[in-house]
């Protein structure tokens, strides 16, 4: 029986993973990977402490830094992917994994999410090449630089918002009418470096080892085909997928499968299950409020555990 298990292996996990190692709480860490999705970034300049480093070595860093301060108390359970947490009446919780069943006493869930990717002609092979997917990470890269945003939604505009502070032009591209709310749609849309097209689907990315232009149609209530906008990046904001599935009906989850938690606690809706980062429904999703959410979880988590004994 342990005291405690984490899954997932992002920032998260990781500073759980720390903070249950040095107040001793028996811990398992059961993740596939470490890194989480910074694994994807070429180089990340927002993550405290570090002004550069790639995201593979970020994901270096935190399981050496687990592994560090584990000690007798932190096992690392590494290439293992949780299946299903199973509730027992007044006994902890089951969780099954594609190698073993572990008991515990309490549950953080720090499984994070992927980001939905455009699946377009040329996009998969100019990913890293001006295609990205974290403004925060690869934004300043393009300063004074015209850049495109894809996504009408909150964090599309929010995108924007961010990129108009150092781009020398945005331009949002929404498939549909915009999803943001109307107060945000209207402060972006007044800088005037913003552009924006609604009702507008990208078909196509040209480029040669960069990217270069945008190939789109526009469509009710226009009908225009190949139309091509000039463009030094492109940043994706089309929403993304929480790793929930399996929790789904034992806490309870957001429209979009993320996990309601107390924002004080970061405690779930089912007792003895605590949720951090970006599986969750907090409002910010990025690398250090991850492990700040985490951190408050294991205080909250330390706490109940010598609440039971």
């Amino acid at each position: 029986m342990y005291d405690l298990i984490i899954i997932g292996g992002g920032p998260a996990g990781a500073a759980a993973g720390v903070y249950a190692a040095r107040k001793q709480i028996k811990t398992a860490i059961i993740a596939q990977t470490f890194g989480g999705q910074s694994m994807e970034s070429d180089e990340i300049q927002n993550w405290i402490g570090t002004p550069a480093i790639s995201g593979m070595k970020l994901a270096k860093s935190l399981k050496e830094h687990v592994k560090f301060y584990a000690g007798d108390f932190v096992e690392i359970k590494e290439g293992e992917v949780v299946s299903k947490v199973e509730h027992i009446e007044n006994d902890g919780f089951l969780v099954t994994t594609n190698k073993d069943i572990y008991k515990t006493k309490t549950v953080l869930v720090t499984t994070g999410s992927s980001r939905k990717k455009l699946d377009i002609e040329g996009a998969k092979e100019f990913e890293g090449k001006g295609i990205t997917y974290c403004a925060s990470c690869d934004g300043p890269f393009f300063t004074d630089k015209d850049v495109v945003v894809i996504g009408g939604g909150n964090a599309g505009f929010e995108t924007a918002a961010q990129l108009l502070a150092y781009c020398k032009s945005v331009t949002l591209i929404s498939r549909g009418e915009f999803r943001a709310d109307p107060v945000t749609v209207e402060k972006v849309l007044a800088n005037p470096k913003m552009k924006s097209l609604s009702n507008a689907i990208p078909v196509k990315v040209l480029g040669d080892t960069f990217v270069k232009s945008l190939i789109y149609k526009r469509v009710a209530p226009f009908a225009e085909d190949n139309l091509e906008i000039k463009t030094d990046a492109i940043f994706v904001e089309i929403g993304h997928s929480p790793a929930t599935y399996f929790v789904d009906g034992l806490v309870e989850l957001d429209e979009f499968k993320h996990i309601k938690t107390d924002p004080t606690t970061q405690r779930t809706s089912m007792p003895g299950i605590w949720a951090a980062g970006d599986c969750t429904d907090g409002l910010y999703h990025q690398n250090n409020i991850a492990a700040g959410d985490a951190v408050k979880a294991l205080e909250d988590i330390y706490l109940e555990l010598h609440r039971m004994s």
